[in-house]
């Protein structure tokens, strides 16, 4: 296999208990250009954050990622998912045969990608007439007491920060996309955390492990006792918010 950008196999454990997951209302949108008898393939997947939404709503969905460590803590692993296959490939060199999926997939993974390689594949394995949905979600949107701490975490860190995050930051708004553009609406991601599960979404983050291994200190843990003070009670829910940007591209048809 070849290599790839691998920020998130060390922290496989903490990816899986600390990011969220998406709404509803986001395959709502692509369930309504993507028939439910839908053959998906969802490269990227990590450990299934998006692929239980897609295999409720698709006929079958073929989750992939070149990190044998995200694919080994894949939600589906559990017998779960009966309508859901894994394997480990890079998104630019599956196995899937020609013209043998409706759907392509990718959720906050596309800025990892080869993106000229993967818009090709996703050519080569897209039916006529086949969707290819990606999104990504940038920061959360700190509208409370939390905001200046938070804000002291990512100074730290946003020195850290690979180049692909510039393309969320963008919100992949100035990428050369092939096929025809459908319309999406503005959405949004949202969760009710504890401090934990946000202290772990720090800590899952690149430029957090960056952080560590250029200086060999936590930025999280520096930080916690600051967060601590103003979450007041651990375990106290509060909502997380995050802009959610969908892209929806329809290969022609064949005349």
């Amino acid at each position: 296999m070849a290599a790839f950008k691998d920020h998130f196999s060390g922290v496989a454990d903490v990816y899986l208990a600390s990011r969220p997951t998406y709404p509803d209302a986001l395959y709502d949108v692509i369930a309504s250009v993507v028939p439910a008898t839908a053959q998906v393939w969802e490269p990227g997947c990590g450990s299934g954050q998006a692929t239980r939404g897609l295999a409720a709503r698709f006929a079958h969905v073929h989750a992939t990622d070149p990190s044998a460590a995200q694919i080994a803590r894949h939600w589906a692993q559990g017998g779960d998912g009966i309508n859901v296959s894994l394997a480990t490939e890079p998104a630019e060199t599956t196995a899937l045969a020609d013209h043998s999926v409706d759907l392509v997939a990718v959720a906050q993974a596309l800025h990892w990608f080869d993106r000229y390689r993967f818009f090709d594949t996703c050519e080569r394995v897209l039916r006529p007439g086949g969707v290819l949905a990606a999104w990504t979600y940038q920061d959360i949107i700190f509208e409370d007491d939390l905001a200046e701490v938070a804000e002291k975490v990512r100074d730290d860190i946003d020195p850290y920060w690979p180049p692909e995050r510039a393309d969320v930051d963008m919100g992949y708004g100035d990428y050369v996309w092939p096929f025809d553009v459908i319309p999406t609406p503005r959405l949004w991601l949202t969760a009710e955390w504890n401090l934990p599960t946000l202290l772990g979404y720090f800590g899952s983050l690149s430029a957090t492990g960056s952080y560590r291994a250029a200086t060999g200190e936590d930025p999280v843990y520096a930080h916690t006792p600051a967060l601590a003070e103003v979450w007041g009670d651990p375990q106290r829910a509060r909502t997380m918010r995050w802009p959610l940007i969908l892209h929806l591209r329809r290969k022609p048809a064949e005349a």
